[in-house]
């Protein structure tokens, strides 16, 4: 969705990183089955760009306090929001005893048809600039054929996270 591309670049600022926009940071869910996936699921959202559906999408997983202790220990920010990071009332923060400001009942829900369940699903673990592939546990495929393309993809890589079927994460 172009329009809220442009609008993570260049209007969204990461207001616990003055200076920085959403644009800038590599974003994560905290789940698998977003929102973002429902929409490109069922293609049918007018903004939509992308029209291939969900079948080619990768998960990746990482462990949140790792990915945030490595932060810290390289020196590079990171935030979460409380709601999709492109949304202008969104909130953010970037001290781990802060976590408590996510919904955490709704990012677990599995239906988000309530708004307020459908925002808190939508809070976003964001890194500054690039996400080390090193801190990557975990790959989540739709099938068999993306498994093996995945397997093709890390072969040759130092770091190789294991890699499963999940349609669980999948509509």
């Amino acid at each position: 969705m172009g329009r809220i591309k442009q609008r993570r670049l260049e209007r969204i600022e990461v207001t616990c990183h003055p200076g920085t926009t959403v644009g800038e940071y590599v974003p994560f869910y905290f789940c698998p089955r977003s929102v973002m996936l429902y929409i490109l699921h069922m293609g049918n959202n007018a903004d939509l760009e992308y029209r291939g559906g969900q079948s080619p999408i990768v998960h990746l997983q990482a462990d949140l306090h790792a990915s945030i202790a490595w932060a810290r220990t390289n020196a590079v920010r990171w935030a979460c929001s409380d709601r999709n990071a492109s949304a202008y009332v969104a909130s953010f923060v970037s001290r781990a005893e802060d976590l408590t400001a996510i919904n955490w009942p709704a990012i677990a829900s599995s239906d988000f048809r309530n708004p307020v369940t459908k925002e808190g699903k939508q809070a976003e673990f964001l890194m500054h600039t690039a996400f080390p592939w090193s801190l990557v546990e975990a790959v989540g495929v739709y099938d068999q054929q993306r498994l093996a393309l995945a397997e093709t993809a890390i072969a040759r890589a130092v770091h190789r996270p294991r890699l499963a079927v999940r349609p669980d994460w999948y509509y």
